[in-house]
């Protein structure tokens, strides 16, 4: 059948595109790799999907006077200064080889680089000798579909020790450009503290991302909402039901970070200042915050299919009600018809002049008698 099918011009572009949905849908149903049972502690197996072709990494070394930003592809990795601090932003997670020639560098822990590397952690804070880590998934919504509400996720890890911080991300998007511009403006706190308090500002950009996506889910809730009261249909439940398992998203995503973001804020490490504290507790607060937007939303959900099934049950009932009204009043009117059109000779009303006319005026006033009733009833 390919071979009939690539004769024509137009048919060898449908098998392309036949072939790369084909792929595409392989790829979405493929299942997610995971460490072999009974590895050691440590092992190190990229379990994402790969984003980012060639990973790279960008050093920024700044203090209140300097700031010097470099790309490190083909370069050494730099060493830390006494008198500057140190960025390392590494985007793209596929090099395993890169993330264990950075643990090996500045002896970060192998839980660390295997947290790193496993995609689907759970939001966490731990502290080791040597530094504090904090992996979290920053959430965005999906803009190009207009029709259907979806969450995008992209686990975000943070290393912070004395005068160095290395953010891992799974895209190559810069989710970090405006605390980048932040540190290029020289305005503020971000260029006088050290790197536990550049953690902070990464932390609280990603917490403003899912204020973003949660306002955004609400104005998506408010117009589900005119349009279960407006018009009801099966596409109205299946976005109900999308609503549902993206709060599900938020929810995992949320509820864990207020755990890991407390835990970051009562800190005892050397590696966060009691300065930064202030603003974690902050931060903490606005994680509370959110959850309790997602609680509201989960609830407003949840009263959303009941209204969507009420709102159902109503239109149904004044079907019902119309049909009924409707065949109560032809009731009478077919008996009157049926009994008028009987093949007897002995009826005095055959043989009436004006009969056809007395009949149909009979009718229409039992018509008009019934509507007047159900009207009087409140029944239309």
């Amino acid at each position: 059948m390919k071979d009939k099918i690539a004769k024509c011009g137009s048919g060898r572009r449908l098998l392309n595109i036949f072939t790369e949905n084909l792929s595409m849908s392989f790829m979405a149903k493929k299942i997610k790799k995971r460490k072999k049972p009974g590895s050691p502690p440590g092992t190190l197996i990229f379990t994402g999907r790969q984003k980012v072709e060639y990973p790279y990494l960008i050093s920024v070394r700044y203090n209140a006077d300097l700031l010097e930003e470099e790309n490190l592809k083909n370069k050494p990795l730099p060493d830390k200064a006494s008198d500057s601090n140190l960025w390392l932003d590494m985007r793209g997670l596929s090099d395993v080889e890169l993330v264990e020639l950075l643990g090996k560098k500045f002896n970060i822990h192998p839980l660390v680089l295997e947290d790193v590397l496993n995609t689907n952690q759970r939001p966490k804070f731990e502290e080791y000798d040597n530094g504090v880590f904090v992996v979290l998934q920053s959430l965005t919504v999906k803009e190009d579909n207009d029709d259907l509400f979806e969450i995008q996720s992209e686990q975000v890890g943070l290393f912070i020790n004395e005068r160095m911080i290395i953010s891992f991300q799974e895209d190559e998007a810069d989710l970090f450009l405006p605390v980048r511009e932040r540190l290029q403006s020289g305005r503020g706190r971000i260029r006088a503290n050290g790197t536990d308090y550049l953690g902070y500002a990464m932390l609280d950009l990603i917490v403003d991302n899912y204020f973003l996506v949660l306002d955004r889910l609400e104005d998506e809730i408010e117009t589900l909402e005119s349009e279960i009261i407006r018009t009801p249909n099966q596409k109205t439940k299946s976005k109900i039901h999308q609503f549902k398992l993206e709060s599900l998203v938020l929810r995992k995503a949320i509820a864990p970070l207020r755990e890991a973001i407390g835990k970051f804020a009562r800190t005892d490490s050397p590696f966060v200042d009691e300065s930064t504290k202030i603003f974690l507790r902050d931060l903490y607060d606005h994680t509370v915050q959110l959850m309790d937007l997602l609680e509201t939303h989960r609830d407003v959900l949840n009263g959303l299919y009941d209204l969507y099934l009420s709102e159902i049950s109503f239109k149904m009932n004044n079907v019902m009600q119309v049909l009924t009204v409707i065949s109560t009043i032809f009731i009478p009117l077919t008996f009157l018809v049926g009994v008028y059109g009987m093949n007897f000779d002995n009826m005095p009303e055959l043989h009436w002049k004006n009969g056809y006319f007395y009949l149909w005026g009979f009718m229409v006033f039992i018509a008009l008698a019934l509507i007047w009733f159900f009207r009087r009833r409140r029944w239309l």
